[in-house]
């Protein structure tokens, strides 16, 4: 792969405590990257932000403001993301759909290949920038636009299961699984409006456990032990 988008999912960056970062779990992903940048490898990010807020449980909140605090929360999520993987000498740049002061710059697939061009990881921040729409569709969505040559998603599961392996144990997990599968079965590996475009626009993803040893090189480099979902 020369060219990925990792998506990394809030509550794994949270570790153990659930909630905000576990800074020693986000210092073991800036090394990996850091890693695959030496080799050449340029990488796009988009990380959730469950580890501060889930606007969908709330109850009481106008549905596009929860929304709206979602994409802050990724955004949070980013920065500080960013400055781990500055302080490992990477170089980083975010870029979000919506002006955000001078924290951020604005996304064009343009200024994304001009900062790739210039050996930086490049963080999508803010979702899609509109209510109703998942981070997951965003990751999709950058995926697509920045022509990646796959997906990969690090959970705090380690691959695709056919039942929740949290509250079924006999579970079985997927070695490799169709785009199409995905969606009969509702596999929960994204949501349905992303799993369409993934299908539609032939872009692979690869699941694993963020918390497994190198997962993220190790997933580049073809020998990961998590589920491959192909389109």
């Amino acid at each position: 792969m020369k060219r990925i988008l990792l998506k990394l999912s809030g509550e794994a960056l949270a570790g153990e405590k659930k909630t905000g970062f576990d800074e020693p779990t986000v210092t073991k992903v800036a090394n990996q990257v850091a890693q695959l940048v030496s080799d050449g490898v340029q990488i796009g990010i988009v990380i959730g932000g469950g580890n501060f807020w889930r606007g969908r449980n709330s109850e009481r909140i106008d549905r596009s403001h929860a929304d709206q605090i979602g994409m802050l929360a990724t955004v949070m999520n980013c920065l500080y993301v960013s400055e781990i993987f500055r302080s490992v000498g990477m170089k980083t740049q975010i870029l979000t759909p919506f002006v955000c002061g001078s924290f951020t710059k604005l996304y064009a697939k343009d200024r994304a290949e001009k900062y790739f061009a210039k050996d930086m990881v490049v963080f999508f921040a803010g979702g899609t920038g509109h209510p109703y729409f998942s981070t997951d569709t965003a990751t999709v969505l950058r995926a697509i636009e920045i022509e990646a040559d796959g997906i990969l998603l690090a959970k705090s599961v380690d691959g695709v299961y056919e039942d929740d392996p949290k509250t079924n144990p006999d579970a079985k997990k997927y070695q490799e699984v169709s785009i199409q599968e995905v969606i009969d079965k509702q596999l929960q590996v994204v949501d349905l409006t992303a799993s369409v475009l993934c299908m539609e626009n032939h872009m692979p993803m690869y699941v694993f456990g963020l918390s497994q040893e190198n997962a993220i090189v190790n997933t580049v480099s073809g020998t990961f032990t998590g589920t491959k979902v192909r389109v």
